[in-house]
């Protein structure tokens, strides 16, 4: 495994993770916080790293970038509208 990016926080290496397995790309997680050190190690080496097969490396850049240029009209979003009062969408 090779390293791949280093995420803000946990909540961007899980969207990461799941981006890359909807496209067939298998990625680890790897955090550095260690209790023992209350989170020494991610103030001087940032959150973490995500790891990718070396075979998967250049597509998986690719998917990060374009899912970073993507503008919030270009993502997938689903709506999700408020039924009246009393109504429900079953």
């Amino acid at each position: 495994m090779i390293k791949l990016i280093t995420p803000e926080n946990e909540a961007e290496a899980n969207v990461i993770k799941s981006i890359l397995a909807d496209n067939g790309i298998y990625a680890e997680i790897q955090s550095f916080h260690d209790t023992a050190y209350d989170g020494l190690f991610q103030s001087q080496y940032g959150w973490g790293v995500i790891r990718v097969s070396e075979v998967d490396v250049e597509e998986a850049k690719k998917i990060i970038q374009e899912w970073k240029g993507a503008s919030p009209v270009d993502l997938p979003w689903e709506e999700v509208s408020n039924p009246p009062a009393g109504e429900s969408h079953e």
